[in-house]
């Protein structure tokens, strides 16, 4: 259940993404952070440590951990509560 309901929720993420791109209002103000990112960040905001991401996604921790960097960096911020916070500042997640 839980799988299904975040492959939900990273199809939903994916097509809201398709349908702002190409709204000029959006542009340049979003980080390009990609469904698996969104959903990585999803859960770090609902205060979940990397282990429970890494099952919750069926990924690797080291998987996790990657995607977390890369976010990190695309969102230009230092650590994991200032990513969650960043995202929902640019309401890349509820």
């Amino acid at each position: 259940m839980r799988i299904i309901l975040f492959a939900a929720a990273s199809f939903a993420a994916l097509r809201l993404e398709q349908l702002i791109v190409d709204d000029p209002r959006w542009m340049g103000k979003r980080a390009r952070v990609t469904p698996r990112e969104l959903a990585v960040l999803r859960l770090i905001s609902m205060g979940r440590r990397t282990e429970e991401i890494a099952e919750a996604l069926d990924l690797g921790e080291e998987t996790v951990r990657s995607h977390l960097k890369k976010v990190q960096t695309k969102l230009g911020v230092r650590n994991r509560a200032h990513a969650a916070a960043e995202a929902v500042r640019q309401q890349l997640i509820p």
